[in-house]
């Protein structure tokens, strides 16, 4: 079974990516910030995370960050899903490393193909 980790403080967004993945046959974790992503990624083997970037404490940039910056994360697929979709934002969500960028409000069976694809990988 696949793991997955949902960052987002948007409580519908959670809500609603976590039943799409359960029903999948997703293992589903959920973090609410920055903070709680990287404790779940210290404690669990995740496959792919689907990262918000505008959240409390630590935004999602900074996640991404601290994950490419440890070697034993470096196998774990991230998705940016983000309401910033202006080019820029998309660029540096790129350059930073995420594998996929996907801006709100997305398409859940494009979000579900995306990331099987890339578990394919």
């Amino acid at each position: 079974m696949k793991k997955i980790l949902i960052v987002d403080d948007e409580p519908n967004i959670v809500m609603s990516l976590e039943y799409l993945f359960k029903k999948e046959n997703f293992e589903v974790f959920i973090a609410r910030d920055g903070i709680e992503a990287i404790e779940i990624v210290e404690n669990n083997m995740l496959d792919i995370i689907l990262l918000d970037i505008m959240m409390p404490k630590v935004d999602g940039y900074k996640v991404l960050k601290y994950l490419k910056d440890r070697e034993d994360f470096e196998n774990i697929k991230v998705i940016f899903l983000s309401a910033k979709n202006k080019i820029k934002d998309i660029e540096l969500g790129l350059k930073l490393g995420a594998d996929k960028y996907i801006s709100k409000p997305f398409s859940t069976k494009n979000l579900i193909k995306e990331v099987k694809q890339l578990l394919k990988n």
